[in-house]
């Protein structure tokens, strides 16, 4: 039985799952789950994750839900090159060091600025408080700025001279409030740099084809049915605003 790996491209670990497993041409069958139509929360889906969150996988009766775990699953069953997720003990601490960070930094600091800047105002029609978009803007610039000093250095990537999981699960997340119409590279000669380098590292067709609809992002919210949001609007202005 092929593995199944259910995504929507425009959530930040979805990507990172996907650019993982096609990079290291790991066979697997796509399946597509709409987050903002709240496909989540139907009950096929219920049967492959019961957190109703993406991505999750299933390989053959085994069902596992977070990025994280999914990626270092796939990294040891298919044998994946070393960098990713090094056998060295103080590089694979780095990594973890790193994915134990983000959860609480990056993710909901890019997060916020897509859904401040794009989603509530454009789409739901929600006015966002300048307060509120300021502060956003200056817990991101933050994390960045920690990013840059604490987690890169003066090094290509995160743990020396190769692309690894830390590098994918942060430039995916850093790529979110670009997608909004927030380009954080622009000023940051540094971070831009890396960016080059996980593009290059990763390949650009595929870097590309994965950020394709999030940096779409402003044109299809033009078009966007708000009536899907409704479901969720009121916990995303609880969780935002």
């Amino acid at each position: 039985m092929v593995l199944e790996i259910y995504l929507d491209l425009f959530s930040q670990p979805c990507r990172s799952v996907y650019i993982f497993a096609k990079k290291n041409g790991v066979p697997f069958e796509y399946k597509s789950v709409s987050l903002l139509a709240g496909e989540q929360y139907g009950e096929e889906f219920g049967k492959i994750n019961v957190l109703r969150k993406a991505p999750a996988i299933r390989d053959g009766d085994f069902c596992l839900a977070e990025s994280v775990a999914i990626m270092t699953y796939l990294a040891e069953k298919y044998k994946t090159p070393d960098h990713w997720f090094p056998a060295d003990l103080q590089k694979r601490a780095q990594v973890n060091e790193y994915l134990s960070w983000q959860h609480s930094a990056m993710r909901p600091h890019g997060s916020k600025i897509f859904w401040l800047k794009l989603m509530i105002p454009k789409v739901m029609g929600t006015e966002v408080p300048k307060e509120k978009m300021d502060a956003a803007l200056e817990d991101l610039d933050g994390t960045l700025k920690l990013f840059e000093e604490k987690f890169l250095q003066d090094r290509p990537f995160i743990v020396g001279d190769q692309i690894s999981l830390a590098d994918l699960v942060a430039i995916v997340e850093i790529m979110q409030p670009v997608g909004a119409g927030l380009d954080v590279f622009e000023t940051r000669p540094k971070l831009s740099a890396w960016r080059d380098r996980v593009r290059d590292a990763i390949g650009a067709e595929l870097f590309d084809e994965a950020h394709q609809g999030i940096l779409s992002s402003q044109e299809s919210a033009k078009s966007m049915d708000s009536s899907k949001l409704q479901h969720f609007k009121a916990r995303i202005l609880k969780l935002f605003l």
